[in-house]
């Protein structure tokens, strides 16, 4: 099984836009990198987000690159201080690949709580539009398969 962690692409500052949808920048960083992931026949069954405007327009963007417009939904435990532990208490039971779309530091904190049991550490470096690949194999053991950040993609 696969789980897709991505930190939402670059928003605007609350002065231009108080709902804090994504910059310009953010759109093409976000549109660079879901095309890119495109090419790599990833299988994603559904795109999880925040309810963010900047984190749906990010899952918006990945959906639609990946051809899966139709299962983008809102899910609680992925805004910017929630506690990891709600999506690490779900992910033994989960069967299906997944892509959450989300914020920091909540992301980086999941990501070690998967990787080594704990939020105390700092095992990835997360930016915006970002996309760290974990891969669980049968044993229930996770690691990382790759790390796509929007800087790695011209």
């Amino acid at each position: 099984m696969y789980i897709y962690l991505v930190q939402h692409a670059e928003a605007v500052s609350k002065d231009i836009d108080p709902s804090r949808g994504l910059s310009e920048k953010g759109l093409e960083d976000i549109n660079r990198i879901a095309s890119y992931i495109s090419g790599l026949d990833i299988d994603v069954e559904e795109i999880l987000h925040s309810g963010k405007k900047r984190a749906d327009q990010t899952a918006q963007v990945l959906a639609t690159h990946l051809k899966i417009k139709d299962k983008v939904n809102v899910t609680d435990g992925l805004a910017p201080m929630d506690d990891p532990g709600i999506w690490f208490a779900k992910l033994p039971a989960l069967k299906k690949n997944l892509m959450l779309v989300g914020h920091l530091p909540h992301m980086a904190h999941l990501a070690s709580s998967i990787l080594c049991g704990t939020t105390e550490r700092k095992i990835l470096e997360f930016e915006t539009g970002c996309i760290v690949c974990l891969h669980r194999d049968n044993d229930q053991n996770w690691s990382t398969d790759w790390i796509i950040k929007p800087k790695m993609i011209t």
